[in-house]
């Protein structure tokens, strides 16, 4: 083995043991999980948890949500994490980092908080959600989502009606935050 293989082989194991598995190429070291608590807005009961997980380059989105009635309901990311309002318009609008239309999620031009529509399952049923998507980070940088919200909407996303695709009152809305560590919301400037 030569000299420089061998070091870098103990420089690897050096980093595991001080728990810093990035320096040897671990897939642990791109994953980031964050999660929204949604919480009911106005009269609404719908409450639920949308988990967010990052790994290299493309976000998991898993939601698990009860309480909503059959049909579709907008689904997005909302700039700002402020749930205070009963109606939830402290959240703002949807996280739009680059100013462009609305439009479906997979659509060559939408916001980045464009998710879509999720499909009610109906009265006492769970409500679940599994989709990737690209566009956004989980982090704080100007495409991240850490510290904003997920709102969802009473009626569907038509994908065309700007800017927010004509989607009702907001009847759950949640702060996403990083599962380990601290999470500062993103608030509205002053």
């Amino acid at each position: 083995m030569s000299h420089d293989l061998a070091r870098a082989s103990v420089l690897c194991f050096v980093s595991l043991a001080l728990a810093a598995p990035a320096a040897c190429g671990s897939s642990k070291s791109n994953e980031a999980v964050a999660v929204a608590e949604l919480a009911p807005l106005g009269a609404s009961a719908v409450d639920g948890t949308v988990t967010f997980t990052s790994k290299n380059g493309e976000v998991h989105v898993e939601a698990k949500i009860n309480g909503l009635q059959t049909g579709d309901h907008g689904f997005h990311i909302h700039e700002f994490g402020d749930c205070s309002a009963p109606d939830g318009k402290s959240a703002g609008e949807h996280f739009n980092p680059d100013h462009t239309d609305h439009g479906a999620p997979k659509a060559t031009r939408h916001h980045a908080g464009d998710l879509g529509n999720l499909a009610g399952a109906g009265s006492g049923k769970q409500t679940t959600l599994d989709m990737k998507l690209e566009g956004f980070t989980l982090d704080t940088g100007a495409r991240g989502i850490v510290g904003r919200s997920v709102v969802v909407h009473a009626a569907p996303d038509d994908y065309t009606s700007q800017p927010a695709g004509n989607s009702g009152a907001r009847i759950a809305c949640g702060v996403i935050r990083l599962k380990d560590g601290d999470t500062q919301p993103v608030t509205a400037p002053k």
